[in-house]
């Protein structure tokens, strides 16, 4: 049984794969069809974290294929009633799939060693797979076949950082970051990737040279809010700013996962401004994720 927790898990064709399926199951419903791939298939939505995206996108593929889902949040005690040995089996026995959206990685990773279903990562503090699929997927739609493409990320090297170089890696997609020292990735990390080293800068002018795509997220992620002042101002020089974008490409994409606060990690003229497509990139959270569901339900269950 496949499960997805981290784009680790995936291989290259797979990725290709999952995303020639979400694009193809895209334009079916851009045409106004839409085959019940889904019919009389139930998946879980087992959120520990508030969502709007991952939630909304997940239902909503499910109800437009002729499956159904279940929102399951703190009521049902994930983690803490039961042990996950007990509570996953019983849970998975009732499912088609599961998307797990945890405050704690560890407990993705043991849940899919008790699932009954394929497990999703609907995000973790350690990695975020799902977005890093519809990111691509809009980079691709963006990049109007060319086939060498820079990603540059400001910012903290969080989960969604994570799964970003992960899939970069992944596609061979170049890729740079910059964020303050304390707040970047390891040099194993990379290393591990196949990345150098001095992709990694603290600064943001220097990683967004010559990018065709800049993306950044929140300063302070859910769970770190005792940490926002301290954040503040280790990222202060890190927002994205129309100067910054000037140091990209000239038609350079302006990225963002969502929420935003403007006037923090992204300028308000850039997030909202003619290169920003923010708003393509959370709506194809649901047709990647329609990809994803796809496969992993074919390859799981034939």
């Amino acid at each position: 049984m496949r499960h997805l927790v981290s784009i680790g898990d995936l291989s290259r064709d797979e990725i290709e794969q999952i995303l020639a399926l979400g694009l193809r199951l895209k334009q079916e419903v851009k045409s106004g069809q839409r085959r019940p791939i889904f019919q009389n298939l139930v998946i879980g939505l087992l959120f520990e974290k508030p969502s709007l995206r991952t939630r909304v996108s997940f239902e909503s593929l499910m109800n437009q294929h002729g499956g159904s889902s279940l929102y399951l949040g703190a009521d049902v005690g994930w983690p803490s009633r039961e042990p996950i040995c007990d509570f996953m089996p019983i849970l998975t026995s009732y499912l088609d799939a599961l998307v797990i959206r945890a405050k704690n990685h560890q407990n993705v990773i043991e849940a899919t060693k008790y699932s009954r279903c394929p497990i999703i990562n609907g995000l973790t503090d350690a990695s975020h797979p799902c977005q890093a699929l519809a990111d691509i997927m809009t980079i691709r739609e963006h990049a109007a076949g060319r086939q060498q493409i820079k990603l540059a990320y400001v910012g903290d090297a969080n989960n969604v950082a994570v799964s970003l170089a992960e899939i970069c890696s992944k596609l061979q997609i170049e890729f740079s970051i910059a964020a303050p020292a304390g707040f970047q990735f390891s040099h194993e990390f990379l290393q591990g990737l196949g990345f150098s080293p001095s992709i990694q800068s603290t600064d943001p002018r220097e990683a967004v040279r010559g990018a065709d795509f800049v993306y950044t997220d929140v300063w302070t992620s859910m769970g770190q809010e005792a940490e926002m002042e301290r954040r503040r101002l280790a990222f202060a020089n890190f927002q994205v700013t129309p100067a910054v974008m000037a140091a990209a490409s000239p038609d350079a994409k302006f990225l963002h996962c969502l929420p935003a606060r403007r006037g923090e990690e992204v300028a308000a003229a850039v997030i909202s401004g003619p290169h920003s497509i923010v708003i393509e990139q959370a709506e194809n959270r649901l047709h990647a994720q329609k990809g994803l569901m796809a496969w992993l339900l074919e390859t799981s269950i034939g």
